[in-house]
């Protein structure tokens, strides 16, 4: 299962790892911005961007970590990192090819985790956090920003099977309530958290993935289908735009 599952994320996102870091919904955001701000307080000495994804928390990291290290499960993905890194004269970032649910860092080995929009195709959600929490020194902070459910199962519902359908490799967007458990349980404190909603524009949002023709039909039919309520939260628009809501959760180990 664990072998399926990463052959199916290196599948979807390899392909695409250019646009990844190009993407202006990853490469900017408030969530960004605060991130900022609490990298200047802290000053890490080694920094984890566990989910690395397109590098845009590495490239952050970096202007405040003496050490950099951004973890991915794709390793085309990490090659662009790598080569976004050089152009940006980043000589303090490091790739390591790895699992959220497998990673081979020794314990306490990070005094900074972030992590930024991975865990939805996390295979074992409590075992990517538990890893996460592991590599950290007692008291370090870790910064948590993923898309969320919503909660109520009209709208979760819906959330989930256009996730699915737009890329296969999702696993699920957990609620807030779900991220704070889940936290609890491997040994996190939270702090403080904060929620708000993100437009996806439907093209590009589709495009950054490469979603098959038969898979955008099928999107734009629930959409199109959805009650009024859902279409109220998500604020879908006519072409199929949405607003996405995020959470981003400031802990502690503890």
């Amino acid at each position: 299962m664990a072998n399926h599952h990463d052959s199916v994320v290196e599948a979807q996102f390899g392909p695409r790892a250019k646009a990844y870091v190009e993407s202006a919904v990853h490469a900017q955001g408030a969530d960004l911005e605060a991130l900022d701000a609490i990298l200047a307080r802290h000053r890490p000495k080694h920094a984890l961007d566990l989910g690395t994804g397109g590098g845009h928390v590495s490239y952050l990291m970096a202007r405040h970590a003496a050490r950099v290290t951004a973890v991915d499960l794709s390793r085309e993905m990490l090659a662009a990192v790598a080569a976004t890194a050089r152009e940006k004269g980043l000589s303090n970032i490091e790739t390591a090819e790895a699992p959220a649910e497998r990673l081979l860092f020794p314990d306490a080995a990070f005094d900074f985790l972030a992590y930024r929009y991975s865990a939805h195709h996390w295979q074992d959600f409590d075992g990517g956090l538990r890893q996460a929490r592991r590599v950290l020194k007692l008291d370090a902070p870790a910064i948590f920003i993923d898309a969320c459910s919503p909660g109520p199962a009209l709208f979760d519902t819906h959330l989930q099977a256009v996730e699915l359908l737009r890329d296969t490799s999702h696993v699920r967007d957990y609620s807030v309530s779900e991220w704070m458990a889940a936290l609890h349980r491997v040994g996190f404190t939270v702090t403080s958290s904060r929620s708000w909603q993100l437009r996806m524009d439907f093209p590009v949002w589709t495009a950054r993935m490469r979603t098959p023709s038969d898979n955008v039909k099928a999107i734009r039919a629930l959409q199109a289908a959805a009650s009024s309520e859902t279409k109220a939260h998500f604020a879908i628009e006519p072409d199929g735009s949405f607003l996405l809501d995020i959470t981003m959760i400031e802990a502690a180990a503890a």
